[in-house]
C-alpha cells in the first residue's frame, strides 16, 4: 500500500496561540515548525501578567500534557466571581455582586508558556526566526514561507501545507489580505503588574492585604471606582496579578507592540493616583510592584472571515479582544484545538472543508465574545453606551450590577465543537 505522505503546517508566532497549535496539530498527525522571532523561550518569571484559564481551555491543555498535575501545580483556583465598589474619599469597599460557582484557574503567562512549549518534541519551535514573507503556490497546494534568522541572517523557506498566523493582534500576515485592518482604541489604557511577595509572606502589606480581600487564593476580585476599575488575583509562587484601567486619550503606539514604555515619572504618579482612589492595601501592592508595565487596549470588529486558501489566522491575529471577559487566551487555546480537530476529521485531502468548518464553528463564537468584552469594558470604566445609563457603582442597582458577572459572556459554558459527522 502507497504509505500516505504526513500533511506539514508552518505556525508563525510561538506564543501561547502557537505553541497551543502546535500541540493540537501534532495530536492531529500533522508535522509542525512554529517560527519564533525571540531568540529563546523565556526563562524564570519575566515580567508578564496573569491570566485565567476557563474548564474547557484547561481540558485540552491537560490532554496535550497527558496528565492534569503540572496544570494544577502551576496555578490556584479562581472560584469566585466578586465585583466591589470602592470609595476613594472615605477608602471603603462593598460587594455590588459574587458568583460562587466560577470555575477557573489563575496562572502565569510565563508558566503556562513553558509548560506547553516543555511538552513539544524537540525543535518544533525554531527560535530567532522572524517571519519575512509567504507565497501560495499557483495550484493553492502549498504555501512557501521565508524566515530569516537573526543569529547569522541567513534567508530560510519552509514549504508546508498550510500556513498558521499565530503573530498576535499586530498581525503581519493579516495584513496581506486585509491592508486596511485597523485596530480600534478602547478610550482606555491598562497599567498592569505582578507583585512577588516569596519571602516577605508575614510583610504588614501582605498581612493587611490579605484582611481586605480575605479570599485571596481563591477569588477574582474586580474593584470598581469612578469611572475606573482594578483586577486583583493571586496566582501559585507566592504573586499577586493586578491590572488598573484608566481612562485616556490614545498614546502613540510605537513599534510593533501595544505595550508602552514607561518612565520613573510615569510610576510615580501611578502610586500618587492610587493612594488617592483605591484603598490603602491595594495602592502599597501597586506600590511595592517592581517593573509594573502599561498595556494599550485595542480590539476590532469581528472579521469576516478567519483563512484565505491554505492560510489561517488564529488568536489575537483573528480576533483581537479588550480584556474584560477573561477571554483573549481561552479563545487562543479553544482556535488551536477546533483547528487541531477539524484537520484532523477532515484529512488534507480536504483542507478547504476542514478550514470551513473551523471557521463556521469559531467565528460567531469570537465575534460574540469580542463585542461582549468591549461593552464590559465600557461599563466597568463608566463610559458611555448607546442602550443604557453610564455605570456608577454608588448609585447601581442589583440589576445593574448583575450585568457586570463573568458568567454572562455568550458561550459562557456552552462553546460549540466539533459539528457532528453524517
Amino acid at each position: 500500500m502507497k504509505k500516505t505522505r504526513k500533511p506539514k503546517a508552518v505556525v508563525v508566532g510561538g506564543s501561547i496561540a502557537g505553541v497551543s497549535c502546535a500541540h493540537a496539530l501534532i495530536a492531529a498527525g500533522w508535522d509542525v515548525v512554529v517560527l519564533e522571532k525571540s531568540c529563546a523561550p523565556p526563562s524564570g518569571s519575566p515580567t508578564g501578567a496573569g491570566l485565567g484559564l476557563d474548564p474547557l481551555s484547561r481540558k485540552f491543555i491537560e490532554s496535550w500534557l497527558r496528565q492534569p498535575d503540572p496544570l494544577n501545580n502551576s496555578s490556584l483556583p479562581l472560584t469566585i466571581d466578586q465585583n466591589q465598589a470602592t470609595d476613594a474619599e472615605n477608602k471603603i469597599s462593598w460587594t455590588l455582586t459574587r458568583d460562587e460557582n466560577f470555575n477557573f484557574r489563575g496562572v502565569h503567562w510565563a508558566d503556562l508558556h513553558g509548560l506547553l512549549y516543555g511538552a513539544l518534541p524537540p525543535h518544533t519551535v525554531l527560535w530567532g526566526h522572524l517571519f519575512l514573507s509567504f507565497c501560495i503556490s499557483d495550484d493553492k497546494a502549498s504555501v512557501k514561507v521565508m524566515a530569516r534568522v537573526l543569529e547569522n541572517e541567513e534567508v530560510i523557506q519552509v514549504v508546508a501545507d498550510l500556513l498558521i498566523a499565530a503573530d498576535g493582534c499586530l498581525s503581519t500576515i493579516r495584513r496581506n489580505f486585509l491592508p486596511d485592518f485597523r485596530l480600534r482604541y478602547s478610550g482606555y489604557s491598562a497599567w498592569r503588574g505582578v507583585l512577588d511577595f516569596s519571602g516577605d509572606e508575614n510583610s504588614d502589606t501582605i498581612i493587611d492585604l490579605r484582611k481586605a480581600y480575605p479570599e485571596l487564593g481563591k477569588s477574582l476580585y474586580f474593584n470598581l471606582g469612578s469611572g475606573t476599575h482594578c483586577v486583583l488575583y493571586e496566582l501559585q509562587n507566592k504573586r499577586i496579578n493586578w491590572i488598573w484601567y484608566i481612562n485616556q486619550p490614545e498614546p502613540e503606539l510605537k513599534g510593533n507592540s501595544v505595550t508602552m514604555k514607561v518612565s520613573s515619572n510615569m510610576i510615580e504618579k501611578l502610586h500618587e493616583d492610587a493612594e488617592k482612589i483605591w484603598v490603602p492595601e491595594l495602592a502599597r501592592v501597586m506600590k511595592e510592584t517592581k517593573e509594573p508595565f502599561v498595556n494599550i487596549i485595542y480590539d476590532c470588529d469581528p472579521l469576516e472571515q478567519l483563512f484565505w486558501d491554505n492560510v489561517v489566522l488564529i488568536g489575537d491575529a483573528a480576533h483581537p479582544t479588550s480584556p474584560h471577559g477573561l477571554r483573549s487566551t481561552n479563545m487562543s487555546i479553544l482556535d488551536a484545538a477546533m483547528l487541531g480537530k477539524c484537520l484532523e476529521k477532515w484529512k488534507l485531502e480536504n483542507l478547504a472543508s476542514a478550514l470551513e468548518e473551523f471557521q463556521s464553528i469559531r467565528l460567531p463564537v469570537i465575534s460574540k465574545q469580542v463585542l461582549h468584552s468591549r461593552r464590559m469594558g465600557r461599563i466597568k470604566q463608566g463610559l458611555a453606551l448607546p442602550d443604557r445609563k453610564t455605570f456608577d457603582p454608588k448609585t447601581a442597582t442589583p440589576e445593574d450590577c448583575q450585568e457586570l458577572q463573568q458568567k454572562n459572556m455568550p458561550f459562557f459554558d456552552d462553546v460549540p465543537l466539533l459539528v457532528d459527522s453524517t
